[in-house]
């Protein structure tokens, strides 16, 4: 599927003014109407709304990786991490954030605009998909997941803060709940999410780990998802619409 013809605007955020330069030219030769921000603090001093944020992790002051804790309690937007770390640690670590993609440095331009098309993508085919289901709310043990504006609602009322991962692998649970359902069909959902398009069971493990804490911070710490050892995972909520 193709993303659709709306105008998406990128937010990049990177202290190297010849890459900044560089990206953000490339990205608007690619249709992407782009802002650059050198620091954090401007970005943050910003008023513009953006669909996708494509963020370096070693920025001076505050990293990348604090501002992109900031957005995650604000927003689900889409984030690209670039760095130049390649360790396999610190994309676990870039997706234990929220991250939907991560890059690594020296940066390709081609590379990093394929690689918003796919996340664009997968956000927009989300979003179609669940605006085509007649039932937008869908409650579990007290929690109200909102389909249509993409929002998770605790027990007690308060928005919870939720990342576009989050919020398709809870999606895929809440659709066969009380079911086992194994680590390749969570990674089938799950693909163009993980930081560097890894595929390892090691990467949808923790994208699960960061889901269950989320749930499970309420409530005493009730197991909504199991582990079935071996196998996947099962939601054992009961979920209406």
């Amino acid at each position: 599927m193709q993303i659709s013809e709306r105008i998406y605007h990128i937010a990049l955020v990177e202290d190297d003014g010849a890459l900044r330069t560089l990206l953000t030219r490339h990205l608007r030769q690619s249709g992407f109407p782009t802002r650059g921000y050198a620091t954090a603090a401007e970005f943050r001093a910003s008023t513009e709304q953006y669909d996708l944020i494509v963020l370096d992790v070693m920025l001076p002051a505050t990293s990348g990786l604090d501002l992109c804790r900031w957005l995650r309690q604000r927003s689900t937007v889409p984030v690209i991490f670039i760095s130049a770390r390649s360790s396999h640690t610190d994309r676990i670590v870039g997706l234990e954030l929220g991250a939907d993609d991560y890059l690594v440095k020296p940066v390709d331009p081609g590379e990093l605009v394929a690689r918003i098309r796919s996340v664009l993508r997968r956000s927009q085919d989300a979003r179609e998909g669940e605006g085509q289901d007649n039932v937008s709310i869908v409650r579990f043990d007290g929690w109200r997941m909102d389909r249509r504006r993409r929002e998770l609602f605790a027990p007690e009322g308060p928005r919870v803060s939720i990342s576009e991962a989050e919020f398709d692998l809870l999606g895929v649970f809440v659709g066969s709940p009380q079911r086992v359902i194994g680590r390749d069909t969570l990674l089938e959902h799950s693909r163009n999410r993980l930081p560097g398009n890894e595929s390892g069971d090691r990467s949808v493990d923790v994208l699960v780990s960061r889901l269950r804490r989320k749930l499970g911070s309420v409530d005493g710490g009730r197991e909504l998802i199991r582990t079935v050892r071996g196998v996947g995972y099962v939601f054992t909520a009961k979920v209406e619409s």
